[in-house]
């Protein structure tokens, strides 16, 4: 049997990490842990090994870009996404060259969500 699906969400707002959280909880077979910044990011996942990365562009000790080349360092291959209330067509260029597999913009639709945990699902680990 497989193991749940593993994601962070990496967010400085409380309500953004509740809301997302419930989501993928509510997709079945996920497993989602949350971080208010970069250090405590580090600090999970020295511990707990995710298979997606969720970031948000501005958090209070780092941005996105900075958090996701340090998180590489210890996950080379989880998939990351770029999450922004900023304009995607703005950033997305940027996101892409830092490495991140896809932008969203803020508030996250829960579809945009789900559909991003089935294709990672139908990936082989």
């Amino acid at each position: 049997m497989r193991a749940a699906m593993r994601v962070l969400y990496i967010d400085d707002d409380r309500v953004n990490s509740l809301i997302f959280a419930e989501v993928c909880r509510g997709a079945g077979g996920v497993e989602v842990e949350t971080a208010e910044d970069g250090a405590e990011a580090l600090e999970l996942v020295a511990q707990w090994t995710p298979d997606l990365l969720v970031i948000d562009l501005h958090l209070p000790d780092t941005d996105g870009y900075a958090l996701l080349r340090t998180l590489r360092e210890r996950l080379p291959g989880a998939p990351a996404v770029l999450c922004t209330a900023e304009d995607t067509p703005r950033v997305e260029a940027p996101a892409r060259a830092a490495g991140f597999d896809a932008c969203w913009t803020k508030p996250v639709s829960a579809s945009q969500v789900l559909a991003q945990l089935d294709r990672l699902r139908a990936e082989p680990r």
